[in-house]
C-alpha cells in the first residue's frame, strides 16, 4: 500500500499553511485524491510529496508557479528525458539571464548609494565644522 499524507502532514513538513497548499492545488501543481462525505478530505501521495517539493525547490530559484508547473508536468510524460530537460535548460537560462540583469541593476544602485553617503558624510563634517566655529 503506498504512502499518502493529509493536508496537515505535507503543511507541517514543509513548513506551509494548508492555504498555500489548496493555492497550489488551484494552480494544478498538486493532485491529491479525495476521500470522504463529498469529497472533503484531500489524501496526498508520495508522487505528490515529490511534486510540492519540487515546487518549493523552483520557487526557491525564482522560478513562478507557472514555469515550476510547467516543468513539473513536463515529468508526467513518456520516459524520454531529453524534452524534459532541454524545456528544464531553457527556462533556467532565461531565468538566470534575468537575475544576471538584477543583479547589474543592485550592482549599479550600491555603486550610487555609496556615493551619495560618501559625499553626505563630507557635507555633514563640513556642516559640523562650521557649526564649532561658530560656537
Amino acid at each position: 500500500m503506498p504512502t499518502t499524507y493529509t493536508i496537515s502532514d505535507l503543511a507541517k513538513e514543509f513548513d506551509l499553511t494548508t492555504r498555500a497548499m489548496r493555492f497550489y492545488e488551484d494552480m494544478g501543481l498538486l493532485r491529491p485524491q479525495r476521500e470522504g462525505a463529498g469529497g472533503r478530505n484531500r489524501v496526498y501521495t508520495a508522487r505528490d510529496r515529490t511534486r510540492l517539493k519540487l515546487t518549493l525547490r523552483a520557487k526557491r530559484l525564482g522560478l513562478s508557479l507557472v514555469e515550476a508547473k510547467e516543468i513539473i508536468d513536463s515529468y508526467d510524460s513518456p520516459r524520454d528525458t531529453a524534452p524534459q530537460m532541454r524545456k528544464f535548460l531553457k527556462v533556467l537560462a532565461d531565468h538566470r539571464v534575468k537575475l544576471e540583469a538584477q543583479l547589474l541593476d543592485l550592482q549599479a544602485n550600491l555603486a550610487e548609494i555609496r556615493t551619495h553617503e560618501k559625499e553626505a558624510k563630507v557635507l555633514l563634517e563640513k556642516s559640523e565644522k562650521r557649526a564649532e566655529k561658530t560656537k
